[in-house]
Order: structure tokens, then sequence, then C-alpha cells
């Protein structure tokens, strides 16, 4: 500390964390290399590293957390040697991926813990075991131990931020009621100013997210995501990660937000290419379900080329097969995947779903019964919304196909779940569906039916489902556009071409940069071309420099 007194470097230690609870990474490295001095203190080099992690500089942040944990060692400050070795061990577990490597920190964390009476991290320890422990008792077992441990020492950070976990395991392991409410109460708590440190108030979205996008529960997810969005504008908090970002996606896709769910998506797979590749295939799959529904099928195929065995990657990849008419294909994708889940849990539900379309199509009519029966049964023994209307719809498609039982009874109760559900390509499809059923008995009904669905599915941009409601209404003799089209006017994906081009990109790097073929690029750059009355790639690049035009 030579050069300084020890109470300014106190001040700016102090300085440094509140900025860091406040996810302020500028003000928080600003105050850590003011406090700076050689030979470089534990604290500091911490500091530098949360900061570092803030901006996703993550190999920085890996070398000084590294750093510190050294000099916490030199200093014999187990303490703070187990803080930096159990997030060392989260890094290189989430971030990095490597498992060896995480279980030597975590292993080391425990071994310093041995040696400390009555250590704080205890808890800590137990939730980052928990995170990465791939046996559901166990892991909520740890999540147990680490709850008791907080509420035992009064840390409120680790309380909420645990019970978010323990309620994202439950619900993942369909005990969603139970789940949900421990989520709402880590939220409420959120809500209610008893948590202040960004990074957990981040994680306990995180896991919101996910166990919403895992239930479909679009519902609960738009309330907690209104309050969410006003504490960060309160508080000018930073974006959330590529954690977040993911499971964000997911719900804003099934929440017929589809252009957020598009930049959010594309954004997280960008953060997680810059370091989280472990887990970069769920924002990459995300991304495809998306591209399937917006029937924009080689996108699609791109996105999933190499996760074909994931069994996350099943429903987009069979989906691509069945609208290409590759039915044996798209049977055996959702045969090795529901080999692969248990059969009445919430995953297996829209496969068995897509399972019953399958067999439709191939006219397997007995086949489609014994996979609608696996869904009622999987559907009865949850209590959402979503489930049963997938549940219905697909009685109300074999009714229609058989010639026997109640579809409408079935449609409609499908176009009830789904509005409940928040959930509008669903609604939509329902509606469709009910359409066809009241073709030749109620065609005015059919009429209202198929121009709602097909009004839904131009807003949301599904060109190939847009198709499908205008096919049926010209049956009824009503003339209507296959999809909206534009005239002048770029689409965001063609304004981010454009953008590119500006840039001097070439197909190839576009293709990278945008996570499409070089086919589509050539399609968008065409579309660019004709839409803005230009000649050459050049005169695109000059009309970029010129302006900035925006998306429809």
């Amino acid at each position: 500390m030579i050069g300084r007194v020890e109470e300014p470097v106190q001040e700016l230690l102090a300085e440094g964390r509140s900025a860091l609870r406040a996810g302020d990474a500028k003000a928080a490295r600003s105050a850590f290399e003011r406090a700076l001095v050689e030979p470089a203190s534990a604290d500091v080099l911490e500091g530098l590293a949360g900061a570092a992690y803030l901006v996703l500089d993550f190999p920085r942040a890996i070398e000084e957390w590294e750093r510190a944990y050294a000099a916490y060692r030199d200093a014999g400050e187990h303490v703070g040697a187990i803080r930096v070795a159990r997030t060392l061990a989260f890094m290189y577990g989430a971030v990095v991926g490597d498992g060896a490597v995480m279980n030597g920190w975590l292993a080391r964390a425990q071994s310093l813990l041995a040696e400390t009476d009555d250590s704080l991290e205890a808890g800590w320890i137990s939730l980052t075991r928990g995170m990465f422990e791939p046996d559901r008792l166990q892991k909520e077992r740890y999540f147990r131990e680490a709850l008791d441990a907080a509420r035992r020492i009064g840390d409120t950070d680790l309380q909420f931020v645990t019970l978010a976990y323990l309620g994202a395991s439950l619900v993942h392991g369909d005990r969603t009621e139970e789940g949900m409410l421990l989520l709402d109460e880590s939220l409420a708590a959120v809500a209610g100013g008893e948590v202040d440190d960004f990074g957990v108030l981040e994680e306990i979205f995180c896991q919101l997210f996910s166990a919403c996008e895992y239930a479909h529960d679009v519902t609960r997810a738009d309330q907690w995501i209104r309050i969410g969005e006003a504490i960060a504008e309160r508080r000018n908090l930073p974006a959330v990660s590529a954690f977040c970002r993911t499971h964000y996606g997911g719900v804003l896709t099934a929440a017929g937000r589809w252009p957020e769910a598009d930049a959010t998506l594309t954004e997280a797979i960008r953060l997680w290419g810059l370091g989280f590749r472990s887990l970069r295939a769920g924002a990459l799959v995300r991304l495809a379900d998306l591209r399937v529904r917006q029937g924009r099928f080689e996108e699609a195929a791109q996105l999933l080329e190499g996760l074909e065995v994931h069994v996350e990657a099943a429903w987009p990849l069979a989906a691509m097969h069945l609208a290409r008419g590759e039915r044996p294909l798209a049977r055996d994708v959702l045969e090795r995947a529901l080999d692969q889940v248990d059969p009445d849990s919430a995953t297996a539900a829209p496969l068995l779903a897509l399972l019953v379309d399958v067999h439709l199509a191939e006219r397997a009519v007995d086949d489609a019964h014994a996979a609608a029966d696996r869904l009622a049964r999987c559907a009865s023994l949850h209590s959402s919304d979503y489930l049963l209307a997938v549940s219905a719809l697909a009685r109300g498609r074999l009714c229609l196909a058989s010639g026997t039982g109640d579809p409408l009874s079935c449609l409609r109760e499908a176009l009830a779940g789904f509005a409940r559900a928040q959930m509008p390509m669903e609604l939509a499809r329902a509606r469709l569906a009910l359409a066809h059923a009241l073709l030749t008995d109620r065609p005015e009904v059919a009429m209202a039916e198929a121009r709602a669905a097909l009004e839904s599915f131009e807003q949301l941009e599904a060109a190939r489902d847009a198709d499908a409601a205008a096919a049926v209404l010209r049956t009824l003799g009503v003339r209507a556009g296959a999809t909206r089209k534009s005239t002048g006017v770029l689409t965001k994906r063609e304004a981010e071409v454009l953008e590119l081009l500006g840039h001097g990109l070439s197909n190839p790097e576009i293709s990278d940069r945008l996570f499409i073929s070089r086919k589509t690029v050539e399609h968008h750059v065409g579309n660019v071309l004709a839409k803005l009355g230009l000649r050459s790639r050049a005169e695109a690049a000059a009309y970029a420099a010129r302006s900035k035009p925006g998306p429809e």
C-alpha cells in the first residue's frame, strides 16, 4: 500500500463494491483501478474480476479471479479464498464448460471450508454444488442446505437467489405449483427492495424465465417482466446476460412477441460466443424454433446443424421435416427424443402433439390415437392451460381425421386454453382447425375463424400458416393474399443485411454474422436491391452510408 493511506483505499473498495452491486461496471473498474497498487491486493483483484465479468470479458475475469485466489491464500484469508474458488467453479462450469476444472475449484473451496470456523461461505458453496448437480433430488438437497444456511446467518441475497433456484428446479421436476410459489416469493422480495445486488437480482429473473419457459407460463412471465422492467428503469440497471436472454427469448416466442424474441436470441447467441460456449446450443435451438414458426426452414436447418442429437432440437427439427413432407424423418426424430424423456413430463407434451400430426399426415389413425392418449395422460398430470389446450387440439384433429367423436367441443376447449395461456400462434392454429371443422355445416362461422387466424398469422409474419389460412378462405369463395407484402419498405432482416452491406461485408461474412445460409443472404440482397431500386452491391453500400432505413 506504498504511496497511499489506508482509509482512502478502503473508501475506494467500498465505492467499487457498491458499483458492482448496482451493475455499473465502468464505475466499479474506475474505483478498483484507483485503489490498485503493487503488489496488488486480493480484494482489489477480486473487484476488477467482477467488473470484467459485467462487461462480458470472461478471460480477463477468470485471470483476475485466479490472481485474487492466490493473493488471498498468500495472505491467509481463507474466507476470501473460498469465495473466489467457488466463483471460479461457476465460471469454469457455466462459462468455459470445463467440468473437470469446475470440480477441482469446487473441491478446493470445500477443503478450505473445512479449515475455517463458521464460514459464511458454506451456504454459497451448497448453492453452487446444486447448480451443477445432475441428480434432481440431490440438487434440491443442496439448495435446501443453502437455504437453511442463509436463514440461519441472515444472508438475504443467498436466501432469495437459492429460493429461485429451488423453485425452478421443482418446476423442471414437474412440481410446478410448488416451484412457482417459491419463485413468486423470491421475486416479491426483489420488488420489495430486499435484494439490491444486480447479480443476484439477475439470477432470480433468469430462474423465473427458465421455469416459465418450461411450464409454458407466459402469463406469469409477463406479469413479472413488467415489474422487472420497472425496477431496471428505476435503478438504471444494465441489460441481462446470455443466461436470461436465452430463456427470455423462448418466453417471447411463445408470447408471440417475435421481433423481440428474434433480437433477444440473436444477441444471446453472440454473447454465448464470447465465452459461454457450453450452453450456446440452447439459444441456437430456440432461434431455430422461431424460424420454423416463421416458415424460414433453410435458416432453421442451418441453426440446427450439429445439434440433431439434442432433445431440445427435436421439436423444431421434426416440425421442419413435417412441413417439407419428410414424414418418416419427422417421426424418427420425435420417437428418438421421446425415448429420452419422462413420458409424463411437460417436456414430452409438445413432442407427442407433433407426433399426432405426423401420424395423421401418414394416415396412421391408430398410431395417432395412441400418441393422443399418451398426450392426454401427460396433460392430466399438470395444471397447465397450455398442456390441456395442446391435448384438446390433438383430440380435435384426430376426431376430424377419423370422423368420430366431437371435434367442435375439443377445438373450442383448445381455443379457450390457448387464449388463457396467452399464446397467439397456437390460438390461431386452433382457430384454423376449427374453421376446417365448420366448413360444410357452418361456412359463415368457418369464414370468421379463418379470417381471425389469417390476421394473427400475418401479424406474426408466419408465412406458411398464413398461406394455409388463405387457402381455407379461398375454398369459401373469399379472395385473400397469403401474407402482407411490403413494397419498397425493408423487413427487419433486410435492413440488417443492408447495414452489413454498408460495412462492406461479403455474403459469407453476412451469413456468419446473422446465422443464416449464404443462399438466404443472396435472397435478402436481391430483395434489398429490388425494393430500393438499386443496381449493385456498391449502390446498396452507398445507400446504407447515406441513410438508415427502419424495419417494417
